[in-house]
Parts: C-alpha cells; structure tokens; sequence
C-alpha cells in the first residue's frame, strides 16, 4: 500500500478522540468511528491526545494549497497576503478555483487576492472595450484593469535574469460565475484585484466561488491549451478550437474591403480592387464585403453638410437587404449598379474566380442598431438604447465608435425576436449567393445590460441565437468574429471557430504609426 492508498483506521480510539488537518483546530467531540476512510497511516502521526494530523508529504504539498495567507501552485509561492474572504477549492493535482465573498451584495465587487511580486508576468487585457493586447510586467502594479489571462513565471526572487532551474508557469483565468463576469486587475500596493460585475444593477450577489481558474504547468502553451479543456468540461458554455469547423475561406488568400473604402464601398471599387489583385498575381479567392452595403439612415449626417467624425456611428439599419449602390431602381435603369446583390456576387465570382464572398454586419444589424418602428424593422421591437460603460473600460482607452454610440443611442433588438432578425437576415443573404457573414461590434451587449438581466446572459442569449443562425442558413460555419475579444463572448463560444484579433491600423493617421496587436483566437 502506498502513501496515497486509503485505509481503514483500526487503532481503537477514546470516545472523544478526533481528526484533523494541521492547519484545522482541534474538535473535542468529534467521533472517530463515523469517519469510515482516512488517509494512509502514513501520513498521520498522533499527537499528545492521542488525535491524528496530516503529516506533510512532498505529494500532499503539490497540490493547490491556500494556507496562512499564501496561494501556493505545485509548492511554488503565487500570491501571498491572501484575505480571509478569499477561498479555494481545488480541481486536479495542479488546478483550482479560486472565489471570494463580501458582508454585501452588490452588482458589482472588487476583491483584493493578494500581493504579487519579484516574478515575470504577462498580462492579456482590453485596452479598449472591443480589443485585448498583451503586457508584460513584474508585480502586481504592472497588470492592467480588465485583465481577462494572467500568466506568471514560477521561478521568483529578486535577481529575475539569472538562469537557474528551467521555469514553470501558473495561469490565472478570471471566469463567467452564474450571471457575473470577472476580470483581474494590480493597484499601486502590488496587489492583485478581482472585479465581478454583472452589467445590471438589479443582479446582485454576495459571493462568488469559481470566479478565477488557476493552473500549473512546465510549458506556457500546453498549459493554456490544457486549461482551457478543462474549463470547457466544466463549464460546457464553450467549445475549444481543435472541435470546431473551420471555415474554407482560412485555405485561400483573401481580401477585406474595409482599409480600401472605410463606409464608401461601392461595385465598381470592389471590382477595381480584385482586378488589381490579380493583375499584381496575387488573386483573390475570398472576399469580404465590409461595411457599407447595407440599407441605413442616418439622422445625425445631412446631406451637403459637411463630415462629422464619428456620425457614421449614429447610422441605423431600414431593412435587411443591400443599399442602392449594389441594386438597380426602377428610376435609375442607366445606373452603374448592379441589378442586385446577387447579381453582383456571381459577376465577381464568375470573372476573378472568387470562391467565397462574405458580407459584414453588426450584432445590432448596424453600428446604431435598427431605425425604430420602420416599415422593415418594427417587427424586430427594436428600443432606443444609450450604451454605459463599466468602470473598468472607462479606465483604459476611450474609443471613438463607442463614445459616439453613448451619444447617439442604439436600437438595441428585443432579444425575444433576435432570432428572427438573424434567420432573416442570414436566409437573405443565403438568397443572394452570399457564402458567410463577419459579425462585428459584438462587445457592445455588455454596455446595454440593464434591465434585460446582465452582461453575461444577454451574451449567452444572443450568441446561442446567431450560432444556430450560421448553423442554419450557411455552410462550413462561415462567420467571423469581430470586436468581441470580451470572456462573455469567448466563454459562450460553441460554434464560432476565428475572430478578428487586432484593432484598426488607419496609415493616414500619425497617431497609428505603429498597429496595437491583440492576442485571441477562438
């Protein structure tokens, strides 16, 4: 029988004998013959009482283990000065989870965890609501606000440069806990923050118990891969990428035409550009029509006067189908447009061989969402919204799509008739030889929470309806992500395979001399 076998304790004991743990306090009238299996004898040792106590064991010490204020990972140090309100509970022999609870209820907490110091970290947060990049740093005080994976180096001390054993690692992984969303963040103590927040005010809780996954691991990638396995078991809101379809369009070079037309797409540029392409040698075989081929209104630009940056974001989607410039009118016969979208997808499929052609829209069907009570939206009860930002994306960079839709207001869809909206629309676009869809500004669902029962499930709700849309109307699970490099999206992820992980790169502006990369994939 080995050190970790369990057996019967037959030692006859005193009626008021007792067990416990080394860290536990001793219980006078505790029985020793109700408690059936015990540890290998081993690995107790009696004291002056005649009680048994755990006796440390290098297997025992391995394990995840918060004990005297300090989180320890495979007997390496994390965080020390751990409160009193913060608990763990251990998963396997390398991770656990990690919650904290509050004397108060509130739809929004910040726990202190620890302190974290003298150690390597990197840090992947949202710098901006839409988009996450990495940091790297050596305490607490050096981990952004809406940090979403936090990854240390196990070997610590204070000269970090000098090689002695190979390192391991440990990763923190705030989590989706019931209807809360949690995110890490340092402050200038080196302290190590959890926010959980809700997104509404009348979701509240005092406590939450698997609000940040920890793991241990001697290689960086096979520990985030393994992590996020185990996470998929455990939490089943997700799915990892190696389960998923990936779409076709990821086997041939492709072609956004979003940084050639910004919102001025038209038919005749599209086609200049895949000329272009293949006169260069270089043809495309995908395509994405970006924004702007779309039915919209926008109240806030008038005609002839002059641009306002950041109006375009005050536009609403009329109807589900393609604007004027990609379908023919009857009153303008001699017009340059094709007769419609489908005409114009097979004429550019036909002549520069393209296999795919995706089309972009928003979550919200446009930028602003849907035009109230219109004649083609009403039926999707779209209700004017005006986006509010959490304190944390408040904290980093401001943005200027986001800034303008708290201005403007959007006409968020009633989430009892999204699923229509998106069949609809998906089945038009099937209609139109239309192969896939890239589906942006998803993280604004978390800024438009209230009331409609928080971040976390309006995410889920809407994310289950578009999934089982692409599903339905498209082949090879065609959709890209895009703008929702927020843990409410990529925890609810089952199907969605790729999204966009970088923000825009605009060359005529100085202030972009140099792109900010982020770090996702589904």
């Amino acid at each position: 029988m080995n050190m970790t076998s369990m057996a019967l304790l037959t030692r006859p004991q005193k009626p008021n004998s007792c067990f416990s743990s080394s860290s536990s306090t001793f219980l006078p009238h505790c029985n020793i013959q109700s408690l059936r299996f015990l540890p290998h004898r081993s690995l107790l040792r009696p004291n002056k009482n005649n009680c048994y106590k755990w006796k440390h064991s290098m297997f025992i010490s391995t394990k995840p283990l918060l004990k005297n204020g300090t989180l320890t990972l495979h007997g390496h140090e994390a965080i020390t000065g751990v409160p009193d309100n913060v608990f763990l509970t251990p998963l396997t022999d390398s991770s656990a989870f990690l919650g904290a609870t509050s004397s108060q209820s509130s739809s929004r907490h910040v726990f202190k965890l620890g302190v974290i110091q003298d150690v390597r970290l990197l840090s992947l947060f949202r710098f901006k609501v839409w988009w996450m990049i990495p940091r790297v740093g050596n305490s607490g005080s050096d981990i952004p606000i809406e940090t979403q994976m936090l990854l240390l180096e196990a070997r610590k001390g204070p000269d970090l440069d000098k090689p002695n054993d190979p390192p391991s690692y440990m990763v923190f992984l705030p989590l989706l806990d019931g209807e809360f969303r949690g995110s890490l963040q340092g402050n200038s103590s080196n302290e190590l923050e959890l926010c959980l927040e809700s997104g509404d005010p009348a979701v509240v809780t005092s406590e939450s118990i698997r609000a940040v996954f920890v793991n241990y691991g001697k290689h960086p990638f096979d520990l985030m891969k393994e992590s996020m396995k185990i996470l998929e078991e455990q939490t089943g809101t997700f799915s990892v990428r190696e389960t998923k379809q990936m779409p076709g369009i990821l086997d041939v070079f492709g072609w956004c035409t979003w940084d050639a037309f910004y919102h001025e797409v038209n038919p005749q540029g599209i086609k200049d550009g895949l000329r272009s392409l293949s006169e260069g040698g270089t043809p495309a075989k995908f395509l994405i029509i970006d924004d702007g081929w779309q039915d919209t209104t926008n109240e806030f630009q008038k005609e002839g006067e002059p641009f306002i940056d950041g109006s375009q974001f005050g536009g609403r989607l009329v109807s589900i189908e393609e604007n004027s410039k990609f379908r023919r009118t009857s009153k303008e016969s001699q017009d340059d447009a094709p007769n419609d979208l489908k005409h114009f997808v097979a004429d550019i499929k036909r002549n520069f061989g393209l296999k795919y052609v995706y089309v972009w829209h928003a979550l919200l069907g446009y930028w602003g969402g849907l035009v109230p009570n219109a004649r083609d939206t009403k039926k999707y009860n779209p209700k004017l919204t005006y986006p509010q930002q959490s304190p944390g994306n408040l904290a980093n960079m401001r943005d200027l799509a986001m800034d303008c839709m708290e201005k403007y207001g959007v006409g968020a869809i009633d989430p009892d008739r999204i699923s229509q909206f998106y069949d609809d629309l998906h089945s038009y676009l099937v209609s139109q030889d239309v192969d896939g869809v890239k589906v942006d500004v998803q993280n604004i669902l978390e800024t438009i929470a209230t009331d409609l029962g928080g971040r976390v499930s309006l995410t889920r709700h809407f994310q289950e309806a578009l999934e089982k849309s692409i599903a339905s109307n498209f082949q090879e699970n065609s959709i890209i992500c895009c703008m929702g490099l927020s843990t409410d999206s990529i925890y609810h992820s089952k199907r969605s395979a790729i999204t966009r992980a970088s923000d825009d790169y605009y060359p005529q502006k100085s202030s972009n001399t140099d792109t900010a990369h982020s770090c996702c994939g589904f």
